[in-house]
């Protein structure tokens, strides 16, 4: 495990747009809740509350990954409009204590789902 700091900073705020998060025309996740991860310098990564997506759209699968800032992700594909897209969502379900913040969530390729940030209102 290792702590974000100066050389790797990690930070999470909460997100004050409206989140909508869809595949082949299909809504699977829209929040006024998301939070937005941002580390080093990868591109920043919205995570949805479980309770705002549709999990009736998701189907886990085996994978699993590992973050030595994180923990383990685990993987859900989306099964929408006729076909699924393998591995497009993960999830930290138990994040190292520095990110508990986004135990619950979820987070979704940006390549593979169409992630959109909207007024809230």
């Amino acid at each position: 495990m290792k702590i974000p700091g100066p050389d790797h900073p990690i930070t999470i705020t909460a997100n004050p747009k409206r989140v909508r998060v869809s595949a082949g025309g299909v809504v699977i996740a829209d929040t006024t809740r998301a939070l937005t991860l941002k580390e080093a310098s990868y591109p920043a990564v919205q995570y949805v509350p479980r309770e705002d997506a549709n999990l009736a759209a998701l189907k886990r699968t085996d994978r699993v990954t590992h973050c030595p800032y994180k923990g383990d992700a685990n993987y859900f594909s989306v099964a929408a409009d006729g076909r699924t897209i393998e591995n497009s969502v993960w999830t930290y379900e138990n994040p190292f204590p520095a990110m508990t913040d986004i135990a619950g969530h979820l987070a979704f390729y940006p390549d593979r789902v169409t992630i959109e940030e909207l007024p809230t209102g």
